[in-house]
C-alpha cells in the first residue's frame, strides 16, 4: 500500500513513537464491549492496538484516501467507518455510555470539543491528544492567565485531568508545539446547575470578550450594579479570577430577565 502524504488542510500529525501508543491504550484502559469511537484514526497507530482489546470500534474520518486504507485493512464487523467531519457528526447516533478517543486535529480542536460537549450525557469518558496549550487551558485554576471562556465550559461539563506530555519527535511530521493526553469523564447531570446552559454561554462569552477588564465593563449591559451586589461578586473583579460556580450563579441570576 503506497505511504500517505499528510494533509495539512487536516491538520494531519501521525503518532509513531510505540511507547507513547501504549502509555495512551493503557491510560484508556479499552474493555472488550465498550461503546468506543475513535476521531480521526489516520494510518491506525490507535486502531491497531485498541481493536486488539475491542470487539466492535467505530471510527470518524473525513480523509477519503484513509477512509479507503481503512475500509480494506478492516472488516465491516470489526470496524464501522463513519465518513465525515467529526465538527458535524452526531456522536448519540452511536448509542449511549461512549468512549471517545482521538489524536484531535490540532486547527479545529477548540470547536470540536465544544461540538463533543454537547453529547455529554452519553459519554463514559474521552481520551484526547491535544496540543498542550490547549489542555493547560482546559484543566486551568481561577486567577491563572490559561483561565478562559474554554475552561469554564467544559469545566461546567467535565472533570478533566493532563495524563502526560507527548513530544514533538512522537509524530510523523512532527508538529511545531509540545502535546499531551487529557482525560475527561462528564459530571453527573445534578452537578450542572444551571438553569440555562445558553444563557450561561452567553454570559461567559461576554465576561471573556475583554481579559483585561473588569466584569463592570464585560457585563455591565446585562448586569446591573445592584444585581452584583445581590449575587455577592465584586463588579471589580475580572473574568479569569471567578470560578465556574460564580458563572452559574450569575446566569441563574438573569434567567428569566430579559438579557440583551
Amino acid at each position: 500500500m503506497s505511504r500517505h502524504i499528510p494533509r495539512k488542510r487536516f491538520g494531519q500529525h501521525f503518532l509513531r513513537d510505540p511507547d507513547i501508543i501504549a502509555a495512551i491504550v493503557h491510560a484508556i484502559r479499552p474493555q472488550r464491549t465498550d461503546n468506543m469511537v475513535e476521531i480521526g484514526p489516520g494510518l491506525g497507530a490507535l486502531t491497531r492496538p485498541l481493536l486488539a482489546h475491542l470487539d466492535h470500534l467505530h471510527v470518524v474520518e473525513l480523509d477519503r484516501d484513509i477512509i479507503t486504507r481503512l475500509a480494506r485493512e478492516h472488516v465491516p464487523e470489526r470496524v464501522s467507518i463513519h465518513a465525515g467531519d467529526a465538527l458535524a457528526f452526531d456522536f448519540a447516533s452511536l448509542g449511549e455510555k461512549l468512549r471517545i478517543v482521538g489524536n484531535l486535529p490540532y486547527n479545529i480542536s477548540t470547536p470540536l470539543l465544544f461540538h463533543l460537549a454537547e453529547f455529554a450525557p452519553h459519554i463514559v469518558d474521552m481520551h484526547f491528544m491535544l496540543q498542550k496549550e490547549v489542555v493547560e487551558r482546559m484543566t486551568a485554576s481561577p486567577g491563572t492567565h490559561d483561565f478562559g471562556r474554554l475552561t469554564v465550559m467544559l469545566q461546567y461539563r467535565f472533570d478533566m485531568e493532563a495524563l502526560f506530555d507527548v513530544p514533538p519527535d512522537a509524530f510523523d511530521p512532527p508538529p511545531k508545539v509540545n502535546s499531551a493526553i487529557v482525560r475527561m469523564l462528564p459530571r453527573a447531570p445534578d452537578m450542572m446547575a444551571a438553569a440555562s446552559i445558553e444563557l450561561l454561554e452567553k454570559v461567559v462569552a461576554s465576561a471573556f470578550s475583554q481579559r483585561r477588564k473588569t466584569l463592570r465593563n464585560t457585563l455591565g449591559g446585562m448586569l446591573s450594579a445592584a444585581g452584583f451586589e445581590q449575587i455577592g461578586i465584586d463588579p471589580g473583579r475580572r473574568a479569569e479570577t471567578l470560578a465556574v460556580e460564580d458563572f452559574v450563579c450569575i446566569a441563574n441570576y438573569l434567567h428569566g430577565k430579559e438579557v440583551k
